[in-house]
């Protein structure tokens, strides 16, 4: 199993980044999909989750400004995040679970300015 991020970057507070990341190896439509961040000298916690079936959940801190969002047939799964805020700053990890086990991607870093 392979989970490949991207789209990380420099941005400054208010502005949009949109993070990709591509599967493969794994029966993607059958995994939950999430987006997960860790900010320096913090725990890594869950930012975003997508179910098999058309649910999504958000971190409290983000909700209404991050979008999740998946394509099955490309085995994708995007984070639109809008108005972005130095809090938002971390390291973005891409994590898919399945009663057939869980994989972990290698991360995108996002910094943000203020």
């Amino acid at each position: 199993v392979q989970l490949q991020a991207s789209g990380g970057g420099l941005v400054q507070a208010g502005e949009s980044l949109r993070l990709s990341c591509k599967a493969s190896g794994l029966a993607f439509s059958l995994n939950v999909m999430r987006w997960y961040r860790q900010a320096p000298g913090k725990e890594r916690e869950m930012v975003a989750s997508a179910g098999a079936t058309p649910t999504t959940r958000y971190a409290d801190s983000v909700k209404d400004r991050f979008t999740i969002s998946r394509d099955d047939a490309e085995k994708i799964v995007y984070l639109q995040m809008n108005t972005l805020k130095p809090e938002d700053t971390g390291i973005y990890y891409c994590y898919a679970w399945s009663l057939g086990g869980e994989s972990w991607g290698q991360g995108t870093l996002v910094t943000v300015s203020s």
